[in-house]
């Protein structure tokens, strides 16, 4: 296929934005990328940037990291990539309904959770308490995801994805919103797959029952999963077509409230006490220690001496962090036994 063709139908794909809602997000309006490159001839940017988030090592990942119950016996509890994966899926109905710009609600989804750590929300809270004690700021996951893409991939270089989806994936999550409405359609994609998936998976843990659940926002948003998805869905659509916002109505949006309230106050506490806490604070405490001592172990060089002792160390604490939140929970597991059991011990 010659150059003058795939470009045309780089253009036509481009042309399909143009029945886009007036507020979505379209490919020829981009900010752009950090390092300029020439336009693919068959790909919008949006698209681009989706394919360099499924094909990056991080992304690969996230089938071995865990959501909220760490190594559960059972196949069927969701990963960081059945999170993930349901998360765009319902970013795409949203988006697409909307007429927004579904490939990069879609790019913004599949890339928001790349910075999370081992071991659930047990190994976020340790890495975040760690690095306060440290000196060193706060570790907070979305932050973590856009350095993911914008540094620590290839290499080093990142994927230098376009500003919009960095936007989308720094913003995710905490007071700022991001700027663009397909990113703050996966901000409630998320919440909504993840309010619902974690009631699901707790109940099959054992941790509560269906009746256990709070009866005033189980009466609004209905009794199933699926059930709840659909009018979370609907009522996003239907409280936010062409008003240039994305809100719920109202009573929807206490009840969503109210669940995640639930959530938070007695399922996650009960993970973490399931998943035994303390170990995993063992587990990583003991190889941030490590690491901070041998960094040549992760192949980095000594800190030149002419250098700000301060900045080297927050440096170096960085760099740490960036390579144990990158693990999965098998190989945080895997990396302390090498590291802390004697040799004898690991054939038992």
């Amino acid at each position: 296929m010659d150059y003058e063709l795939t470009g045309r139908v780089r253009v036509s794909a481009e042309d399909l934005e143009a029945g886009l809602s007036r507020w979505a997000q379209r490919s020829a309006d981009s900010r752009g990328r950090e390092r300029p490159e020439s336009p693919c001839s068959l790909r919008t940017p949006y698209q681009r940037d989706r394919g360099r988030i499924v094909h990056c090592k991080a992304f690969r990942r996230l089938e071995h990291k865990t959501q909220v119950f760490i190594a559960p016996e059972g196949d069927h509890y969701r990963t960081r990539l059945t999170h993930t994966l349901e998360v765009a899926g319902i970013a795409r109905s949203i988006a697409r309904a909307l007429r927004l710009n579904e490939d990069l609600a879609e790019a913004i989804a599949l890339g928001h959770d790349l910075g999370h750590a081992p071991f659930g929300h047990a190994g976020e809270k340790v890495l975040h308490e760690m690095l306060e004690r440290l000196g060193a700021g706060a570790f907070k996951h979305n932050e973590q995801s856009a350095r993911v893409v914008e540094v620590v991939e290839n290499e080093g270089r990142g994927l230098n994805l376009t500003w919009e989806v960095r936007d989308g994936i720094r913003h995710h999550t905490g007071e700022v919103l991001p700027a663009t409405l397909e990113g703050q359609v996966v901000r409630f994609a998320d919440r909504i797959a993840y309010i619902n998936h974690d009631i699901d998976d707790a109940v099959r843990a054992g941790l509560i029952t269906e009746a256990d659940l709070p009866k005033e926002p189980i009466a609004v948003l209905g009794r199933t999963g699926g059930d709840r998805i659909d009018l979370l869905v609907h009522d996003l659509v239907e409280t936010s077509y062409e008003t240039g916002t994305i809100v719920q109505s109202a009573s929807v949006a206490q009840a969503m409230n109210q669940l995640r309230d639930f959530l938070f106050e007695t399922v996650y506490p009960q993970s973490l006490a399931r998943a035994g806490e303390r170990r995993v604070r063992h587990v990583l405490t003991n190889l941030m220690e490590y690491f901070l001592e041998h960094p040549e172990e992760m192949g980095l060089a000594g800190t030149s001496p002419a250098r700000d002792p301060l900045q080297d160390r927050l440096e170096l604490i960085q760099a740490v962090t960036d390579y144990i939140s990158g693990m999965t929970d098998r190989y945080a597991i895997k990396r302390y036994r090498e590291l802390f059991e004697p040799r004898s011990w690991a054939a038992q």
